[in-house]
């Protein structure tokens, strides 16, 4: 049996993430404006659906839909979402279908108002939640109160059903719930929430994916996946959220900063590799300087005899001219984006799939017909399209093709927010890097090793997680009976429902 609207797998060969959160309280701004253009800038983080939650102190308006943040929201409907605080979220699913269902964020009306969420992570024991629930894989509808076919929704749940019986004058109800449900949660989770009244700021006790606090100019203040959303707003950045801390913000400013478990920090590494905007701080870090410093590791580490170096554009373009500067080997570009394509829905046929990477990239021959190059890129997921700008390089009259990439073989899936859910789909992970390189049709091949890796990030070495490069797992996932395990073949549960009709 299918599950409905499940995308095909395998299909990219890039990693891709799972989603961008942003929240404001800012009585007197356009607080929808401002979390539209935040989750403008977040749109990276995810294309399938994006939504806004706006209170204005009495009632929470929710507004989301299918596509991206400029299909959904347009001057008319941000106009008619007034209010002093409000949560936004851009998604791409890794679990559960890509539908409109599952867009978030999550609204539950419990208590006197209700609450909205917005969620960025995966979670690991989903299976044992839906137990506590009383609930089965895909069950939806008035008897679970469950109307999504995601983690989130089941965090949503648990909130709602953790509510307090009488509401309390102190208005903390939301802020309550949580602290009964989140020791309870394991996995990654960056949250912003509001009620009413309340913006709230949550990151698991590993700090998987980033969250930031900002500071608005008059008093405001922001919650936002990178500090590039808080650039384009204007805000400040204060600091991070803290792994395991909960950050509570109502009418009085910053009101609590509560740590309800003990931080041991793994963020991921592919936010500084390949996830993160270049114009990003994490750790304290320039992303665009640290993929430059991954980009003269690379050129000490595998040098080779060339005429030019070019990056897969865009997200290697820092590390080809880090490896350009180390190596003396002049910069140049080979293959032009194209920067209005996102994701295609055209693909019929296998030969209409593979003009794919046509679409988005296309050589210059008079750049590259006769050269020796230097091709560097972030990483190589399932080498699909690797394969095709290579063979696309060879028809443009390369004479030679050097493939380098900016991070280690990707070899374990990752079960914490990334869309590689099973370890057959990998490249590297029953293959040599010999292998890899015939596979590819390329003269020479070359990974950066994890040691360089990581102290190109200028952060320390311990702070991140690397279970896709080397297996590793801070937090273990359940098999499918339920036993821990620190590896696994398959996703831990897909909550999509299944086909009717199947």
């Amino acid at each position: 049996m299918s599950p409905l609207g499940a995308r095909p797998r395998g299909a990219a060969s890039a990693p891709r993430h799972a989603c961008g959160v942003f929240g404001v309280y800012a009585p007197g701004q356009p607080v929808s404006q401002l979390t539209y253009l935040g989750l403008f800038a977040l749109q990276h983080r995810g294309q399938e659906s994006a939504g806004i939650a706006v209170s204005d102190g009495q009632t929470i308006t929710v507004v989301k839909d299918m596509g991206l943040v400029t299909q959904v929201f347009d001057e008319r409907t941000l106009a008619s979402l007034q209010g002093h605080l409000a949560v936004g979220h851009t998604r791409y699913s890794t679990t559960g279908s890509s539908s409109w269902q599952n867009a978030q964020p999550v609204y539950r009306s419990v208590g006197d108002a209700g609450f909205a969420l917005g969620h960025n992570g995966n979670l690991t024991n989903t299976a044992e939640l839906a137990a506590e629930l009383g609930m089965l894989p895909g069950m939806v509808g008035e008897r679970s109160r469950v109307d999504s076919t995601t983690d989130s929704a089941l965090v949503a749940e648990l909130i709602a059903r953790a509510w307090p019986a009488e509401a309390r004058s102190d208005g903390r109800d939301l802020e309550r719930s949580l602290e009964a449900v989140l020791p309870r949660l394991q996995g990654a989770f960056s949250f912003v929430l509001m009620d009413d009244s309340h913006l709230i700021g949550v990151r698991d006790p590993h700090g998987f994916w980033p969250l930031v606090l900002g500071r608005l100019d008059g008093g405001g203040w922001v919650l936002a996946s990178e500090t590039a959303a808080l650039d384009i707003i204007g805000a400040h950045h204060v600091r991070d959220v803290q792994p395991g801390e909960m950050v509570v913000i109502d009418a009085t400013g910053l009101r609590r900063e509560h740590r309800y478990a003990e931080g041991d920090p793994r963020l991921c590494l592919f936010e500084f590799v390949y996830f993160a905007r270049p114009d990003t701080r994490l750790y304290g870090q320039s992303v665009h300087a640290a993929r430059r410093r991954m980009g003269e590791e690379l050129a000490r580490q595998a040098p080779v005899a060339a005429d030019m170096v070019m990056p897969v554009p865009e997200s290697g373009v820092p590390a080809a001219q880090g490896y350009a500067r180390v190596s003396g080997i002049p910069y140049g570009d080979g293959l032009v984006k194209n920067r209005y394509v996102g994701r295609t829905f055209i693909e019929p046929t296998p030969q209409l799939r593979g003009l794919g990477v046509r679409l988005k990239l296309n050589p210059l021959r008079e750049a590259i017909e006769g050269k020796r190059l230097v091709v560097v890129d972030d990483s190589i997921v399932r080498g699909t399209t690797t394969r095709q700008v290579v063979a696309m390089l060879r028809e443009a009259g390369a004479e030679e093709v050097h493939f380098r990439v900016s991070s280690p073989p990707y070899r374990w899936p990752c079960h914490y927010g990334m869309d590689t859910g099973r370890r057959g789909e990998l490249l590297a992970a029953d293959l040599s890097v010999g292998e890899i390189r015939e596979y590819l049709g390329v003269d020479s091949l070359a990974y950066l090793e994890l040691d360089r890796l990581r102290r190109a990030t200028g952060a320390q070495p311990s702070a991140f997680c690397t279970a896709c490069l080397t297996g590793e797992y801070p937090v273990p996932v359940a098999d499918a009976d339920g036993d821990r395990k620190r590896v696994l073949e398959e996703p831990f549960l897909d909550l999509r429902p299944v086909d009717a009709a199947g």
